[in-house]
């Protein structure tokens, strides 16, 4: 499909001359776009991953500044997210000395790559700030100095933290499970095969 008739189904130009698929694409590829947006990622970049799920080849970031009539700079980082996200590949190989991009268009693999990635990155983050907080807490109530009324609070605080604690490692174990693609397993209807990333 040429670059300027995606740009038309992706952006709702009319012309006549659009195929009865590329005319269905277009609620696609918005529907795409409206989907990544409801899980925190720019609405321009999921309309980017959508023009690119629908490509027969990889593109470079020259069409795809083309197609999303965008500034150099927001594609490059557009690009970058969909890659930092594993919804975008950068090949090895090239085209007239141009960085070649492929979408993943294997939406379990999406799937697998997008919460896998969001839900360590939350998970790191908590358990820094557990580690860190939870001693100082423990000390704080153990101290001989503590007032009694602040030591009933830390001790609130701490039975909460290891409530934490035990979810994120449990959100640890659903990830890792995610990630070596044990859930898929249960639906064999998927297709899903884990990569060997």
């Amino acid at each position: 499909m040429k670059v300027q008739r995606l740009k038309q189904a992706a952006f709702g130009e009319e012309n006549a001359d659009l195929s009865p698929r590329e005319q269905l694409l277009r609620p696609m590829i918005d529907a795409i776009a409206q989907t990544m947006d409801l899980y925190g990622a720019n609405y321009s970049f999921g309309q980017l991953y959508g023009i690119m799920f629908f490509e027969d080849k990889p593109m470079t970031l020259e069409e795809m500044k083309k197609v999303m009539n965008m500034s150099k700079s927001n594609m490059s980082y557009g690009v970058r997210s969909l890659m930092s996200s594993k919804m975008v590949t950068k090949l090895d190989e090239k085209r007239e000395r141009k960085d070649l991009y492929v979408a993943e268009t294997d939406f379990f693999q999406t799937f697998r790559n997008f919460f896998t990635l969001k839900l360590q990155r939350e998970i790191d983050v908590m358990k820094e700030a557990l580690s860190s907080v939870m001693p100082e807490l423990e000390e704080l109530t153990s101290a001989e100095d503590t007032p009694e009324e602040e030591r009933q609070y830390c001790l609130r605080d701490l039975d909460k933290l290891q409530h934490a604690v035990k979810y994120y490692n449990w959100l640890q174990q659903f990830v890792d499970g995610l990630q070596e693609g044990e859930y898929f397993a249960n639906f064999p209807a998927s297709g899903f095969k884990p990569s060997s990333d």
